[in-house]
């Protein structure tokens, strides 16, 4: 039995359980997955994962990361996380991804927009941000549908495998006053 933090209509957000990270590893090293995500070339060892979760366990006060679960099976279909929490400036980054077997359905819509409202109503936070790649499209529209504003651009910042140097765009969203 799973925890759930928020419900959504069609997702929830869930605590993340140990018994997950054999399919998180799947997906961090699936290169379609891992394209637009960051250090898109590397390459996670089982054990990696296992040291994540534990780090994630020790940082829970910075470092928020929720199973993204389909509310009709159950099923694991992605993370979303709240990183670099800083509760003195009232911030964090937003992160998400979604396995590539669920994608298109707006699950990461909804996670983003409940994750949104976790920190806002129980962090208290003011603001959340999020970088993306310019090339990605799909992630552009989810933050936008969320409310989020363009805030600024990197010129040719990141390195994507098969696309060269791209701009990354930072997107922000502040909580209404």
């Amino acid at each position: 039995m799973r925890p759930i933090i928020l419900r959504g209509n069609l997702v929830s957000l869930g605590v993340l359980l140990r018994e997950d990270l054999s399919q998180v590893w799947m997906w961090y090293n699936d290169r379609d997955v891992r394209r637009y995500l960051s250090f898109p070339e590397e390459i996670f060892f089982y054990e990696d994962e296992l040291e994540w979760y534990e780090a994630l366990r020790r940082e829970k006060k910075h470092e928020k990361v929720f199973a993204i679960i389909e509310n009709s099976s159950r099923s694991l279909v992605g993370l979303v996380g709240l990183h670099k929490i800083d509760f003195h400036n009232g911030h964090a980054e937003l992160g998400y991804f979604i396995g590539k077997e669920y994608w298109g359905r707006g699950y990461a819509s909804e996670a983003v927009s409940l994750a949104v409202r976790y920190a806002f109503e129980w962090l208290n936070l003011r603001k959340v941000y999020a970088h993306v790649y310019e090339i990605n499209g799909a992630s552009i529209r989810i933050l936008e549908k969320n409310g989020f504003k363009l805030a600024g651009r990197w010129r040719k910042h990141q390195y994507v495998p098969g696309e060269g140097f791209v701009d990354v765009l930072c997107y922000e969203l502040f909580r209404e006053p």
